[in-house]
């Protein structure tokens, strides 16, 4: 088989990731104008901002498996130094774990890569994939590689058992980058098991097999177990990580199922995620920021000297709680019924279940941070109710995230038909 090294093309998948990618890039860069306007060294992040920024634009228009790796693991070295920015120790230990769990991933699925370029008449990204189910030689050592491809592609979107970066890369990057890393980077994960799975394999040849098992009990597994540990977390952007290993599970889910209905719903939440998520952590760096109280406990009354940045953060926890009719509720509504809608045995009424109990601990472990924050009750010292808000240039790309989180609720019809037809032509 003729490897292509650098190929590329846009179809609606492409676009999907690449509008949410640059959506989500140019606000968090506008908010980083303010919250990065005393920090000395600036431009150095700014340069390794917008440089991750162009190889993840790479990464979603590339056509073929091989264009697709070389990308995801620029995406990895380039992004790094986001996280180490401040180059405080535990900064450069968080970057290097992230460094090692990212390797660790990305060698999994080299060797996946390997095994397909043997057996695929290409690598090149086509709808429906390449294979057929019962008509491949050496089908179980193809499924045993994807499924290697799966968890080292987990990897990246917080999948149990690689998902440890993010609860520490997340605390000490700059806000920004934590809202890009969460909203943004985390997804390349996502569009490759997406590729992988539904333009190079095929979903026909991995429904009913043992790499669609693993798959729907890691996802839930790690729903399960990110939702527990940010209810438990007192640490305010430590709560928002674990979130994040959960949240992104949700997609995962929707994508194992292998159901038009239940892809339609990871896609719809690939993009209100991005929106709910970078605008909490904008939230959440706002108030370490102008305030420095970086746990939960400290939060409380928060509401009287930053009511706008609070008022943001509780519209962007109702939409990634799924309150409707906030952009969240749509995604999750869409996963439960495709899950219910494959039959897949027990999977299929308890992926419903776990849904319904991480939306549960997702209300518990956000919305008591903005009833506390705006009502404190009589025992709190009003004293110290000096506003301390932050600047426009934090508070406006705020504003526009919480709108979005509205409005993509609101007017979700036509986002839902696009993904609902894309979705379609994958299976």
């Amino acid at each position: 088989m003729e490897l292509t090294l650098f190929s590329f093309r846009a179809d609606e998948m492409s676009w999907i990731f690449a509008i949410m990618t640059t959506v989500v890039f140019l606000l968090a860069g506008i908010y980083s104008f303010g919250y990065m306007s005393h920090d000395e060294h600036k431009k150095r992040y700014a340069c390794f901002y917008l440089l991750v920024y162009f190889i993840l634009l790479g990464l979603d228009f590339s056509a073929n498996l091989i264009t697709m790796y070389l990308f995801y693991e620029l995406m990895t070295l380039s992004s790094m130094p986001l996280i180490l920015h401040d180059l405080k120790k535990e900064s450069v230990s968080a970057a290097m774990k992230y460094l090692y769990y990212s390797i660790a991933g990305a060698f999994l699925a080299l060797f996946g890569i390997f095994v397909l370029s043997r057996y695929a008449p290409s690598m090149d990204f086509v709808p429906g994939g390449h294979f057929t189910a019962g008509n491949v030689p050496n089908q179980e050592l193809i499924l045993g590689a994807l499924c290697l491809m799966v968890i080292g592609f987990g990897a990246k979107a917080g999948l149990f058992p690689l998902h440890a970066w993010l609860p520490i890369a997340h605390p000490v990057a700059p806000a920004p980058a934590s809202a890009v890393l969460s909203g943004v980077v985390v997804k390349s994960g996502v569009l490759a098991m997406i590729r992988t799975v539904f333009y190079v394999v095929g979903a026909d040849m991995v429904r009913g097999s043992f790499v669609q098992t693993v798959w729907m009990v890691l996802t839930l597994l790690t729903i399960v177990m990110g939702s527990a540990r940010a209810f438990h977390e007192n640490v305010f952007k430590k709560r928002l990580a674990y979130s994040t290993v959960s949240q992104l599970s949700y997609v995962l889910f929707g994508l194992s199922t292998l159901h038009p209905v239940g892809v339609a719903g990871s896609l719809l939440h690939v993009l209100f995620h991005s929106v709910a998520k970078s605008l909490l952590f904008m939230s959440a760096g706002s108030v370490i920021h102008q305030s420095g109280k970086t746990k939960v406990s400290e939060l409380r009354g928060i509401g009287r000297q930053m009511p706008v940045t609070l008022a943001c953060f509780t519209l962007g926890s109702l939409s990634l709680v799924g309150i409707p009719p906030f952009a969240g509720f749509f995604s999750k509504w869409y996963l439960a019924n495709g899950s219910l809608a494959s039959e897949i045995p027990v999977f299929g009424w308890l992926g419903p279940v776990v849904l319904l109990l991480s939306a549960l601990l997702t209300a518990g472990y956000l919305f008591p941070i903005a009833v506390q924050g705006f009502l404190p009750g009589k025992a709190y010292d009003r004293n110290p109710e000096k506003k301390c808000e932050a600047g426009l240039t934090m508070t406006i790309p705020m504003m526009i995230l919480a709108a979005l989180a509205l409005l993509l609720g609101v007017f979700s019809t036509g986002i839902i038909e696009f993904v609902s037809q894309l979705a379609a032509g994958l299976m």
